[in-house]
């Protein structure tokens, strides 16, 4: 079991999103996320470790069915009030889906993976519930601003004093180890301390900028091959030994039913 928010950790998030200041962070974030899927309407996708439900309202807006799931009960009360009956929300952890194989289209785990106690076992279910393809958003390990929170940490106590921070280059090979070599896509986002002004927010908006891996916050996008579950094909034989046959040359005649 990693780190489950509670419900003061739930406000704080909660009250991130509303501030106008986090606006364009936000947005710019939203984007990444629908740029790096493409999703399309009437798909499914489920969010793991939803939260309050912030990430689920872009998909939502774009026609798509939508599935949460998180272990914090006080992060779904929020989120089941924001989203009502737009969204089928569930109690549960990343590292043990309760859904079926291939169950979506697309997956995430939208800062999720940081408080996971088993971040490879979290993707591996991703990759299994999803037929599609799956998206990993998290906060950078090598940006400025995940290096000023890790000394940050050192001093005052916050929900990422429980958080292990990623580099690209520690996601992409959890993937090729879990997936092997499937078709991934990735960009970084939130160079600068703020993007509110208008030509911060085109620069961010590059795709340039954003194929630079020093930005605070990473997306990567996987697509995935279909897996199914098989069962071997049994064939019922019957032995025709004819007259005089000489022993062990006895022919078989297989039937399929």
């Amino acid at each position: 079991m990693g780190y489950i928010f509670n419900s003061n950790d739930a406000a704080v998030e909660e009250k991130w999103f509303d501030e106008p200041k986090n606006k364009s962070a936000i947005d710019l974030e939203e984007r990444l996320i629908i740029n790096l899927i493409r999703p399309l309407r009437g798909e499914t996708v489920l969010d793991i470790g939803c939260g309050t439900g912030a990430n689920l309202l872009p998909f939502i807006e774009k026609g798509l069915s939508v599935t949460g799931l998180d272990p914090s009960r006080s992060m779904l009360d929020i989120a089941s009030k924001k989203l009502g009956n737009r969204a089928d929300l569930h109690i549960g952890f990343a590292e043990d889906l309760p859904f079926d194989d291939n169950s979506f289209h697309h997956a995430c785990l939208i800062r999720t993976l940081e408080f996971a106690e088993d971040p490879w076992k979290a993707v591996a279910e991703a990759c299994r519930v999803a037929k599609n393809s799956i998206f990993i958003g998290l906060l950078n390990r090598y940006s400025l601003r995940v290096t000023r929170l890790r000394v940050a940490r050192i001093f005052t106590r916050s929900v990422y004093n429980h958080a292990y921070f990623f580099s690209l280059c520690e996601l992409k090979q959890m993937i090729k180890t879990i997936s092997g070599d499937v078709p991934v896509s990735w960009r970084t986002i939130c160079h600068f301390s703020r993007a509110n002004g208008t030509i911060s927010r085109k620069i961010e908006s590059s795709e340039l900028l954003q194929r630079c891996p020093f930005g605070a916050y990473a997306g990567m996008s996987v697509t995935l091959v279909p897996r199914f579950r098989t069962r071997p094909l049994e064939l019922p034989c019957e032995s025709e030994t004819p007259s005089g046959a000489v022993a062990g040359l006895a022919r078989t005649k297989c039937s399929e039913k």
